[in-house]
């Protein structure tokens, strides 16, 4: 099923050759480039007045706006925080004879945009009006975060001599697109104009919640040559500078504009602007080639570690290398006060926060494809906001750690109830992240200074929020929602039940590896321990002896059970064909529920219960998360089910590129994609980690002749080949191992190779 899919098919290339006026949104949401300190869609430098989302967006920057709810109630978050649209730096106006060009109202012919994700670089050409000929390219630089680096060419293709005028310019008149249509959060803080640098600062407007204002500062040098003429312009929110050249048939005139980009984050305000000269013009001195090339180095040197090669599907190949390129352009791990939105620099959807995305999904991709520090930051993101978690939890009148559902602070910033706190089960995504971490790294020494401060707060809460049923003599935990977001206020959802329950022995089990000085301070009595056990012991899970699956909440075999074939395709998705409250009563499930909890504590179940769970609620689950095909990816695949588990890997891997769910125009999917590697290294090659012992049990998916991906563990950097009748793991670096491969232990030492002819 391909809803718009506006690019060719390439291993390596996102290529176009069609400006899509009537889908530019998507096309601007796919060619969107970033360095985790800030990034944006994929605008064009010229004017385009047609339908489009002008966004940029800087790591960290957002403003709390008051929470909008029909009837206000206790517990309610004071704000609503969301990512705002920062200034517009990559403009650069072409006039040619007066007359600015338009994209959206000119003629243009031999369009071509490409994005190359193995360097990271955005490039576009076209001509305009059969008298110009434009190419420009476009990084933001990996080796230096602050900086923007556009090279743009115009080449006179008429058979007249052209004046052409090119007009660089900052402008931070922007707005945000999200639940504030046409707001402005911008204020003019700075303004200079030198002979070599214009300098724009804006600083966000007064809240009344007491955060603190963000001022982003750009800074734009230009570099050119042959121009007549050269003004400047200046107003409020606004500068710029105007060269113009006289332009003979045949002849080009090339600008390259280097931007420098700081914010009140990093530095105080009246800092700004020097550093950012200082970066700038370090930049110019260097040149831009040379910047470009230190880029595509460091791109190449991502690339080694993460990249997943498969021989055969090129379709396949594009849908990954693009989900790693934008995941990695969106974060690695560089701040720890910074951490994955669900939209990245892609756009405004979310709030552009934190979601527990990133501990069940983003985590595990992490860990193996990026320095142990990066997750470990991601981690660190959570304790250092602990003392927020706490005051959610206090909100609503419980003890311990309430994670936030949407956060920048810690605090949380979600103005919708079943969202925000009936959706806990995110807490135990938070705990679940530091087993994952400590499991797979055999690092315990982030568990023993701040991971138990975390996991005892979360403990605490959940021993709070659930109650124990007299007449069933269990404890059971009401009004929640669970991983599926299209049933509200249920009760007992089994996954938060499983997971509550597991977050308290997880917790006791860890708790005699601390030290004397860290358990004082943490001050867990005798009686929280015991009560914490008697939870675990008289947990109640709902069960259906009959069908032999668990319940994924009390009532919901109650309802009118059918599978998602039996609708007529029309009503699909359902998101936006039926009304919340039709879907809310329906069967029908968003992303994996029951399925989740199998994912996660998968050495927990046999392989009866989770094919019985796997085939009672996939065919009523309509995949209306980006979440939700990776989990069943991988679960198909152990469950041999190969048919099916490629059917959702394609599905994740290619959400985005052909526009699945049909909102990808909002932007991308960030976080969810991270599951095509998921699907292909827990799926396909059957990657675990269980009781701290790698395993792989791969299969060769019909019609790819082989895939090969590398990962890190435990120190050692291994790399594994899945071919036809072959599976070759090689340990490239590190200490000797053992693993097992389909179920059989096997030792491994470096520049080793383990062959076997038996793929499955």
């Amino acid at each position: 099923m391909v809803y718009n899919r506006l690019f060719d098919v390439d291993s390596w290339k996102l290529t176009t050759h069609t400006l899509h006026s009537t889908h530019m949104r998507l096309q601007e949401s796919i060619t969107s480039i970033g360095n985790g300190y800030m990034g944006m869609r994929g605008n064009f430098e010229e004017a385009y007045s047609g339908d489009h989302h002008q966004g940029t967006y800087i790591s960290g920057v957002w403003f709390p706006d008051k929470t909008k709810v029909g009837w206000w109630k206790n517990g309610y978050p004071e704000y609503f925080g969301k990512v705002i649209n920062a200034m517009n730096f990559i403009g650069i106006r072409l006039i040619v004879n007066q007359e600015e060009v338009d994209l959206f109202t000119a003629h243009v012919s031999d369009f071509v945009q490409e994005l190359d994700m193995k360097q990271g670089i955005l490039r576009r050409t076209c001509t305009v009006n059969d008298q110009v000929r434009i190419t420009t390219e476009r990084f933001l630089s990996l080796t230096t975060r602050e900086l923007c680096l556009i090279d743009y060419q115009a080449t006179n293709i008429s058979e007249q001599p052209l004046t052409i005028e090119l007009v660089p310019y900052l402008d931070g008149n922007t707005k945000n697109e999200d639940t504030n249509y046409d707001e402005v959060f911008w204020l003019e803080e700075a303004r200079e104009v030198q002979e070599q640098f214009i300098s724009l600062s804006t600083t966000t407007i007064d809240n009344p919640f007491g955060i603190p204002r963000f001022t982003v500062n750009a800074t734009m040098g230009i570099v050119t040559e042959g121009q007549e003429q050269q003004t400047t312009e200046e107003s409020f929110l606004y500068a710029a500078r105007h060269y113009q050249y006289s332009v003979a048939p045949g002849d080009s005139i090339q600008l390259q504009k280097i931007v420098a980009v700081t914010t009140s984050r990093d530095m105080e305000k009246d800092a700004l602007i020097p550093q950012a000269e200082r970066i700038a013009v370090e930049a110019v001195n260097k040149g831009y080639t040379s910047l470009k090339q230190e880029h595509v180095a460091a791109w190449a040197r991502r690339w080694d570690k993460a990249d997943v090669e498969i021989e055969g599907d090129t379709e396949a190949q594009q849908g990954i290398r693009f989900n790693i390129f934008q995941l990695f352009s969106t974060y690695y791990g560089e701040d720890a006060r910074l951490n994955i939105g669900p939209k990245g620099f892609t756009g405004e959807k979310y709030g552009g926060a934190t979601y527990w995305d990133t501990e069940a999904y983003a985590v595990p991709m992490y860990l193996a494809l990026a320095d142990p520090d990066v997750t470990r930051n991601l981690l660190l993101y959570r304790y250092q906001q602990l003392e927020g978690a706490k005051h959610n939890a206090a909100q609503q009148g419980l003890r311990g750690a309430l994670y936030p559902m949407v956060t920048f602070t810690g605090v949380e910033c979600h103005n919708e109830w079943e969202i925000t706190f009936e959706e806990i089960h995110r807490n135990g995504a938070i705990a679940y992240a530091i087993y994952n971490y400590t499991n797979y790294t055999g690092d315990l020494s982030y568990l023993r200074e701040y991971g138990i401060d975390v996991l005892v707060e979360i403990s605490r809460f959940w021993a709070d929020r659930v109650h124990f049923s007299k007449s069933q003599q269990q404890y059971m935990i009401h009004g929640v929602t669970g991983p599926n977001e299209y049933e509200n206020n249920v009760n007992n959802n089994w996954y938060t039940n499983t997971l509550a329950a597991w977050v308290l022995k997880y917790t006791l089990s860890v708790l005699p590896q601390i030290s004397a000085e860290k358990s004082e301070h943490l001050a867990v009595t005798a009686d929280e321990l015991a009560h914490w056990q008697d939870i675990i012991t008289h947990m109640y899970y709902p069960y259906d002896e009959e069908r032999e699956v668990f319940v994924q909440h009390d009532t919901f075999m109650d309802k009118d059970l059918q599978p998602v074939s039996s609708l007529d395709p029309s009503n699909l998705p359902l998101n936006q064909k039926w009304s919340w409250d039709k879907i809310l009563r329906s069967c029908f499930i968003k992303q994996a529920d029951v399925l989740q909890g199998l994912y996660f504590f998968g050495d927990q179940f046999t392989l009866e219960e989770k094919a019985r769970n796997f085939a009672f609620y996939e065919p009523m689950t309509v995949h209306e998360s980006s979440l939700s095909p990776s989990i069943h990816a991988v679960l198909a695949a152990e469950l041999k089910m190969e048919e099916k588990a490629v059917e959702m890997y394609k599905r994740t891997a290619r959400l985005d590129l052909d526009n699945y769910n049909n909102d990808t125009e909002d932007g991308l999917h960030i976080t969810s994609m991270t599951g095509s590697w998921l699907a292909i290294v827990q799926g396909f090659a059957g990657m675990r980690t269980y009781r701290e012992t790698l395993s792989f049990s791969p299969f060769l998916p019909q019609g790819w002749n082989k895939y090969t991906f590398k990962i890190n563990y435990r120190g050692r950097l291994l790399s594994i080949l899945v071919q036809e009748n072959e599976v070759i793991i090689t340990l490239l670096d590190g200490e000797p191992l053992t693993l097992e491969l389909y179920g059989e232990p096997t030792h491994i030492t470096s520049g080793q190779s383990l062959m076997t002819n038996s793929v499955s």
